[in-house]
């Protein structure tokens, strides 16, 4: 198996459950297809192929982490859908709350507030989905 189908394999585990995800994250390559057309390809090899898929975390443990450093960094667009893929995965939405709120000494009011609208709509739309 390559590294971009072992990475491939890895990333439905985190969106094979309700295949909505798995459009989001190809959507990204396809979108840089034109400027960047190698950056769809790490993403799937790197960041799912290698890191992903190394022992020693859960996928619950990892799209937690995820989340976390993606409210740290202020990136609401790819926190969007790491909390998809994190409440695939199997996290609650409580589970993503309170490792939100932990945030607040360490990132602040004004980025924990954001996650929180970005996980508020998160959960609203698969609600209502």
């Amino acid at each position: 198996m390559s590294k971009y189908e072992a990475g491939l394999e890895k990333l439905m585990e985190y969106t094979l459950s309700d295949n909505k995800d798995v459009p989001s994250h190809l959507k990204i390559s396809e979108d840089l297809e034109s400027i960047a057309p190698d950056v769809g390809k790490y993403i799937i090899e790197f960041a799912y192929g290698d890191i992903y898929s190394r022992s020693g975390l859960t996928n619950q443990q990892r799209a937690l982490i995820t989340i976390s450093s993606l409210v740290t960094q202020g990136t609401e667009p790819q926190l969007e859908l790491h909390i998809n893929t994190g409440l695939t995965a199997g996290l609650t939405e409580k589970e993503i709350v309170e490792a939100i709120i932990h945030l607040i000494p360490y990132t602040g009011f004004p980025r924990v507030l954001n996650a929180l609208e970005v996980a508020k709509r998160v959960f609203t739309m698969r609600t209502e989905e």
